[in-house]
């Protein structure tokens, strides 16, 4: 999938469809007015208010038409440059546009527009030199945003679409829709029965039989991995005293996003971040610098208040579980310590056949705790790390967590899309805020640094991207069902399949055994429908020579073994891990 937003063509094509569109909105609801039309990673969008008119999907084909009609009449595209009183004068019935301009912070400042015959907007562009240029577009969906992102503005109307250089890349692109459609973890957490959203918990998912099979799979894997690396574990509170929120800095912080409640006539928070009870973990017993690094892992359930036209499935919601890690360690150790667990996260990945690239956000201009000096010291000391474990990161400016600059991990799935999960954080300010210390080799006090690390990000979210990274068919150790056993005719078959039930499920394979009434050529398609990795056939052959026949997802093929064959066969796939690429 190609990058749009990073692309400078695309990125340029795109902002410049943006303003097509709005043209042909203006020409059809002569009305309308305008926010703002960014390039967004997989398109564009533009926010509008139609007053009294709604949108639904219907109308995007007359609106596309109209498009094609101003992009086929070939308006030349003009840049005009304005000053702040002509800008506000040439906008002055236009209240979206008036509230941008007088929120530039210069008099003398130059504001640039892009006009194409009867419509203009302000726009910092570049945008292409003419309509003709905007052919191959597609509007994709409509819906609901509020003015600036403030749930008390007025609601716009949101208009997505996309652009690309050729009819070929938007068939290419359509289609990667489709494909993404049809994995879609929301319908694919229903269909396989693994998770659950009610209108009694919005943003607070349940998790059935199957996910929790599943989950349970990534956790353990998780705690073996981790004790390879030489962590201990801990678990803390998931509800603390208001003071040690404004002691970490999150009160002041992150208060918005945190729930609170009254207990024996003090405010309480239910945990947003995992932190500062780890600190508190830490403080509890004095540290030598011998036993540095410490690392102290955590799958710590946390709850963050977030709007609700964000929620999305497993991927926003309101409470999930961090993989969450505290590492302690000293000033010298932190370039072999962000080196070794660039290469832990990297085996991680690998598993799971996920590639990565990483991006190094630093320093966010406003809400930061401490010393400019001490983000620059642990900037570089991030940096020189990533360079000395092999690997590029890409500079993300002011995007680092207010206690800390961070490495992000950027994961790409099977169908090219990119997701943030892993992180580590170098912070060398709550050590300081908690008063932590260990005693160095020459008695004195001396301050840790700490790494804050995850690499699934949050389970939930993890598991969202692993249903569409697989289309929900799960390698055998993470599936919930491993085999399906479906007999050829109970009358004659079905106590052979219940033997073999038996026999896989004393070797540790979740089986199930299909022995309802229905006919095989509707099972075998039922088994296909759950994707359940291995689907035995038993009939007299298999019976009579103690033998299975199976069939494996996403083929016809049918091959029989020994019993014990297929045993060790499957233990095998299970231990290490095997993966079958999609």
């Amino acid at each position: 999938m190609k990058e749009i937003k990073n692309d400078e063509r695309l990125n340029m094509l795109n902002h410049s469809c943006a303003h097509l569109l709005a043209h042909a909105v203006k020409h059809l609801y002569k009305d309308a007015k305008f926010w703002v039309g960014p390039v967004i990673d997989d398109g564009f969008y533009y926010d509008i208010d139609l007053g009294d008119i709604t949108l639904n999907e219907e109308d995007l084909p007359k609106i596309e038409k109209e498009m094609k009609k101003i992009s086929k009449s070939n308006k030349l595209i003009k840049r005009i440059e304005l000053s702040k009183e002509e800008a506000l004068d040439m906008f002055k019935d236009d209240e979206y546009k008036i509230d941008l301009i007088s929120r530039m912070d210069e008099d003398n400042t130059i504001i640039s527009a892009y006009q194409q015959e009867d419509f203009i907007d302000l726009c910092r562009g570049p945008h292409v030199s003419s309509t003709k240029e905007i052919k191959y577009f597609k509007l994709l969906k409509v819906s609901g945003a509020y003015w600036k992102g403030d749930a008390n503005n007025k609601i716009l109307q949101r208009i997505y679409g996309v652009c690309f250089e050729s009819e070929e890349d938007l068939n290419e692109y359509m289609n990667f829709l489709e494909e993404a459609k049809k994995r879609d973890h929301k319908k694919l957490g229903k269909e396989l029965g693994l998770f659950m959203i009610s209108e009694y918990g919005p943003g607070f998912p349940f998790f059935l039989n199957n996910g929790m099979i599943l989950r349970n799979q990534l956790e353990n894997f998780w705690y073996e991995e981790h004790t390879k690396e030489g962590y201990e574990f801990i678990k803390t509170p998931i509800m603390l005293n208001k003071d040690l929120w404004e002691l970490s800095g999150h009160w002041y912080n992150y208060r918005e996003n945190m729930y609170t409640s009254e207990i024996d006539d003090k405010t309480f928070a239910v945990k947003p971040m995992n932190c500062p009870g780890g600190m508190l973990v830490y403080k509890n017993s004095l540290h030598s610098y011998k036993d540095l690094p410490l690392r102290v892992g955590e799958l710590g359930q946390v709850h963050r208040h977030e709007a609700s036209g964000a929620l999305n499935g497993l991927f926003r919601v309101r409470t999930f579980t961090q993989d969450d890690a505290h590492i302690f360690m000293r000033e010298d150790q932190i370039e072999s310590e962000v080196v070794r667990l660039i290469n832990f996260i990297d085996r991680i990945y690998s598993v799971f056949g996920l590639t990565y690239s990483i991006e190094l956000s630093t320093r966010p201009e406003e809400k930061y705790i401490g010393d400019i000096e001490i983000w620059n010291k642990s900037e570089k000391a991030l940096e020189d790390a990533c360079i000395a474990s092999g690997h590029e990161c890409k500079i993300n400016p002011g995007d680092g967590a207010f206690y800390g600059p961070k490495l992000d991990f950027h994961i790409k799935d099977s169908l090219g899309r990119v997701w943030q999960c892993g992180t580590i954080q170098l912070d060398m300010n709550l050590p300081e805020r908690f008063d932590l210390t260990y005693i160095d080799s020459d008695g004195s006090k001396k301050r840790p640094v700490m790494l804050h690390r995850v690499i699934y990000g949050s389970i939930e979210r993890f598991i969202g991207i692993l249903i569409e990274h697989y289309a929900g068919a799960f390698p055998l150790w993470l599936s919930p069902n491993q085999v399906n056993i479906i007999p050829v005719n109970n009358e004659y078959h079905l106590e052979y399949a219940t033997e073999i039930k038996e026999l896989l499920k004393k070797n540790n394979i979740r089986v199930t055994l299909d022995n309802r009434n229905e006919k095989l050529s509707y099972k075998m398609r039922e088994s296909v429908v759950k994707k359940i990795p291995y689907t035995l056939i038993l009939g007299d052959k298999e019976r009579d020579n103690n033998t299975i026949s199976y069939r494996i997802y996403g083929s016809d093929k049918t091959i029989t073994l020994s019993i014990d064959e297929f045993i060790n066969m499957l233990t095998d796939e299970i231990r290490n891990k095997k993966r079958k690429e999609n």
